[in-house]
């Protein structure tokens, strides 16, 4: 029992941290963002000029918003896993969903940039805020510096919790295990045992990225919200991979692709990897049934969660093995596209 609790935590340890960051950063990124703004904006632009000891400039508050965020999100997946132990599969997105919401995350992400930026007044709109109840709670117990406002705390936490709705390719593999477990205790210590096994990797390169940044105090807020803005729409992208829609990495994974056959044909094999699926353009018979094997080998990336937008087919691979699609006839021309659940790895079959 216990050694499938330590394959969770090294799990999340290795190829879970890289994931879930690449998904989830610019989460993180908007709400070190607002700290780092406010600490910014309280440090006073120049020392007086006769001041005896000369003010140094306020260095962000980085860790605390980080760990805030970490332990909402620790909660919120150990929470997930003992619902998913107790009710199966009743909760998972499905992938029209979840494009949906990486959608409305996208949005956010890009006008949180462009604020931060000050592009127009108009993206001042995109700010986070928890209800004002809530922060009228948090005041009252925070403690309060007698010249600053304190901490933000709420964000973080809000941000952190709202991660539960964009899990990576990794995690949801972790959700389907913790699903098979069929109990709600055992789930939820499955799904905290990754979590916290994918902290370690969030935090010290959240870490890092600020306090190199408060060096360079002036320019730092506008690399963050470079970041925010890059993030955003590079979450953009992967949704309109998620709906089948033409994308820019699509497009350049394809490109640099060769496809698998000199002639077209109706049984075709494809190789769900670690790192996408080989090759990403496949050659099928037009106006013919097609068959469409997909093999695993120790697969455990996003690539395990495949699909096919087109015929709102998805499925989640095994680890190893092989998976059989049957797809209908499709007229000469006809493209279809194929991903994995979070838009990441990409490919297309062309009908000839």
């Amino acid at each position: 029992m216990i050694e499938q609790y330590l394959l969770a935590f090294i799990t999340g340890l290795t190829t879970g941290g890289l994931s879930c960051l690449a998904v989830q950063g610019g989460l993180l990124a908007s709400s070190l963002a607002n700290q780092i703004e406010r600490d910014l904006l309280q440090t006073p632009s120049a020392p007086p000029k006769k001041a005896k000891h000369p003010i140094r400039p306020k260095r962000p508050n980085a860790a605390l918003p980080i760990l805030l965020f970490l332990s909402a999100k620790l909660v919120a997946y150990t929470l997930l896993g003992l619902l998913l132990g107790w009710l199966g599969s009743f909760l998972a997105f499905d992938p029209i969903t979840r494009a949906g919401l990486m959608i409305v995350i996208a949005i956010f992400m890009v006008g949180n940039g462009l604020r931060m930026l000050n592009v127009h007044p108009f993206f001042r709109n995109f700010v986070i805020e928890p209800p004002r109840f809530i922060t009228r709670a948090i005041r009252k117990t925070a403690v309060r510096n007698e010249t600053t406002a304190g901490p933000d705390t709420a964000t973080p936490l809000f941000l952190g919790a709202l991660t539960v709705f964009i899990p990576c390719g990794v995690t949801q593999a972790m959700m389907a295990a913790a699903l098979g477990l069929g109990n709600p205790l055992s789930a939820a210590l499955f799904m905290f045992a990754f979590t916290l096994g994918t902290s370690p990797v969030f935090f010290f390169i959240a870490y890092f990225a600020t306090q190199v940044g408060a060096t360079l105090e002036k320019h730092f807020m506008r690399f963050v919200a470079i970041v925010v803005l890059f993030l955003g729409l590079v979450t953009f992208d992967n949704a309109l991979n998620l709906l089948g829609a033409p994308s820019v990495s699509g497009i350049l994974t394809t490109q640099q692709a060769n496809a698998s056959t000199a002639e077209a044909a109706d049984t075709l094999t494809l190789q769900a990897e670690n790192n996408g699926y080989v090759p990403a353009r496949l050659t099928a018979r037009a106006d013919s049934p097609i068959t469409l094997t997909i093999i695993t080998e120790n697969t455990t990336s996003c690539a395990r969660d495949f699909v096919i937008p087109a015929l709102k087919y998805y499925v989640l691979l095994p680890v190893s093995g092989t998976e059989t699609v049957q797809i209908p006839p499709q007229p000469a021309g006809t493209t279809m596209r194929f991903t994995c659940s979070m838009g990441m790895y990409t490919g297309l079959i062309e009908f000839k």
